[in-house]
């Protein structure tokens, strides 16, 4: 069996899997960003675009894994920290 390493400290680890409704959820893990696509194939897509395109950082939920666009950027997270606005896609 072939051994992978865990995604390194740049690459940020996004979540996908099916929502309730059968649609395809892409999330960042800390949910600064993702989206609602209408197959898996476009969901690893934008994940692997996102994250830097590291597929070792990329997790399938195995249920039903809803988007959540509600969460917040953490406090320690400032303006000068994250470059350029977030873009947040639903």
């Amino acid at each position: 069996m072939k051994q992978t390493e865990p995604p390194s400290s740049t690459s940020t680890v996004v979540l996908i899997g099916r929502n309730s409704r059968g649609g395809w959820v892409a999330q960042e893990q800390n949910g600064l960003y993702g989206g609602l696509f209408i197959n898996r194939a476009e969901a690893v897509r934008y994940a692997l675009f996102e994250n830097g395109h590291h597929p070792e950082a990329i997790i399938t939920a195995p249920d039903a894994f809803e988007l959540d666009m509600t969460q917040k950027p953490s406090a320690d997270m400032t303006v000068s920290d994250a470059g350029p606005p977030l873009r947040r896609v639903a």
